[in-house]
């Protein structure tokens, strides 16, 4: 039986605007980030989850005002149904994901290379 884990991939959505980069062009640089992150989870034989791409369909519904809670509403009950979490950048949303996998006993791990070092066949 091949073993695997259930990987969340974190990191910062919110874009900055210090370096005259559009906002939008900058939170879809940070989205196809962590999503090539879990292209790579899953190449390795894991299941990726990662918490705003899952958010995103139903945030577009909702008020602006609710956005964020709903964001983070949805990636912490993901997020604490996985096994590890992958943090490729951090923010303040990724650290109450980071924490929140802390406090329940889980890894955490700074890049694919990392995660892929504890969870292998081997192991």
């Amino acid at each position: 039986k091949k073993f695997f884990a259930i990987a969340f991939i974190a990191a910062t959505m919110v874009a900055c605007n210090n370096s005259g980069e559009k906002k939008e062009e900058k939170r879809q640089e940070n989205l196809n980030r962590i999503n090539s992150v879990a292209s790579e989870v899953y190449l390795s034989g894991h299941t990726p989850f990662i918490g705003v791409n899952a958010a995103l369909p139903v945030v577009a519904n909702l008020p602006e005002v609710i956005r964020y809670k709903a964001i983070m509403d949805i990636s912490l009950a993901l997020v604490s149904e996985c096994d590890a979490l992958i943090l490729v950048a951090e923010s303040p949303g990724a650290n109450i994901e980071k924490d929140l996998m802390l406090s329940l006993g889980k890894p955490v791990f700074s890049s694919f290379a990392e995660f892929l070092s504890q969870f292998t066949d081997s192991n």
